[in-house]
């Protein structure tokens, strides 16, 4: 299964921006996916989750209230709708599918190559 990010790229504090993740199977539907972020000299964190449906998602706490994860799987796209991003919103997003939708990066199998964000304080 192979994930390409787009949709990154510089957005103003207050502005919004979405993330696209285009999975390469048939079999999308069956697993759940969800999006991590890592800023420099930082460890990968978690952002969001959803299940296989669509009809489960969970978000960090830093990011509540303010993105929203949904999927297509007509065509086989998970989204990460940003809005009133802030500069500690700034990382390289990375989408990540699994079966089993968790806040662990450990269990998601498949990664993508990562989308800059960057919002200039």
């Amino acid at each position: 299964v192979q994930l390409v990010e787009s949709g990154g790229g510089l957005a103003q504090a207050g502005a919004s921006l979405t993330l696209s993740c285009a999975a390469s199977t048939q079999t999308f539907s069956s697993y759940d996916m969800g999006w991590f972020r890592q800023a420099p000299g930082t460890e990968r964190e978690f952002v969001a989750t959803i299940n296989w449906s669509g009809g489960r998602t969970f978000y960090a706490d830093s990011v509540k209230g303010r993105f929203t994860i949904y999927r297509d799987n007509r065509r086989d796209t998970v989204y990460l709708k940003m809005d009133n991003l802030k500069p500690e919103d700034t990382a390289v997003y990375y989408c990540a599918g699994g079966v089993g939708s968790t806040t662990a990066s450990r269990d998601y199998d498949y990664w993508g190559q990562g989308t800059q964000v960057t919002v200039p304080s």
